[in-house]
């Protein structure tokens, strides 16, 4: 229904032909799909441990080293995702269908990056820089959430249109 929403829009379709098949054949498709998942799951074990320091001063070297692993697994989506691109799409970051997720993916990985800097420069307290990572995983929640609704969108324009149920029972008639 969404998908007839957004032809009558006037809204082109996420993927060409050309893109789709490509999307499909890749091995890189299936590398976005499971690190995808792991990332969202080492953020929320991250998060728990962050909270837990935050509330209570137990955890600080648990959650430092879960931060530090979040962030890596980020390294490893934003590397694995860019070639994913450059493959379906012909250009390594900010594809046309992307271009948005991609821009926030820039903020994420800058919060990401100024927590590493900051931990390894000894520039900010334990407070402070647990602040700045909660900072760096409210921006990858809305990126996480930018590319969920970009999957829906693609799932949505390869699903069929539904057929009205007078039309259907006419073609049955026939």
């Amino acid at each position: 229904m969404a998908a007839r929403r957004d032809r009558q829009a006037g809204q082109e379709p996420l993927y060409t032909p050309d893109e789709r098949r490509r999307r499909d054949a890749t091995a890189w498709t299936l590398v976005q799909g499971i690190l995808a998942p792991l990332q969202f799951l080492v953020f929320l074990v991250s998060l728990a441990l962050v909270l837990r320091y935050l509330a209570t001063g137990d955890g600080l070297v648990w959650a430092t080293v879960s931060i530090v692993a979040k962030t890596l697994v980020l390294y490893a989506i934003m590397v694995t995702g860019s070639i994913w691109e450059k493959v379906v799409f012909g250009r390594y970051l900010f594809a046309r269908p992307f271009f948005w997720e991609d821009v926030f993916s820039m903020l994420v990985l800058a919060l990401h990056t100024a927590y590493l800097v900051a931990l390894a420069g000894g520039w900010l307290g334990a407070p402070t820089l647990m602040a700045l990572a909660l900072a760096a995983y409210a921006a990858y929640l809305v990126n996480a959430a930018q590319f969920l609704l970009k999957l829906r969108r693609a799932r949505l324009d390869t699903a069929p249109a539904p057929v009205p149920a007078g039309a259907a029972a006419a073609e049955y008639a026939r």
